[in-house]
């Protein structure tokens, strides 16, 4: 298993992490707050568990997978692998911090950033 294989599945099992933080967050002040959870912080989790692990996961295992070409093959390019992990990372981070800054309070620079995050997720998912 190599570098990038790890790093997409130990990256994945973060977001699971936080995913379930949050989860446990909304559960406790739904059932012991009597305070349902908004759009913001639903969306955090979904972006958490769904994408984050799920995602990262997926695209982990798919590596691992797959047949690494021979060596000078000019078609395998591991910088791409490099900069779609990176670009996702950053923008599924960012994405889920702004949603749950959005739950506490709106500034409207958020709604930019997180339509900036948003964007670039499909963006990491196409390099």
């Amino acid at each position: 298993m190599h570098t990038n294989v790890r790093r997409f599945i130990k990256t994945g099992i973060g977001f699971l992490f936080i995913g379930l933080l949050i989860g446990a967050w909304m559960i406790g002040r739904r059932e012991l707050g009597g305070v349902w959870p908004g759009p913001y912080l639903v969306s955090a989790h979904a972006h958490a568990v769904q994408l984050g692990f799920v995602m990262f996961l997926i695209l982990g295992v798919a590596l691992w997978l797959f047949p690494k070409p021979p060596a000078g093959d000019t078609r395998y390019r591991p910088g791409r692998i490099d900069a779609a992990y990176w670009t996702l990372t950053i923008a599924t981070s960012a994405r889920i911090a702004g949603e749950l800054a959005r739950s506490v309070a709106g500034p409207e620079w958020l709604r930019w950033g997180v339509t900036a995050t948003g964007v670039a997720q499909p963006v990491g998912f196409a390099i």
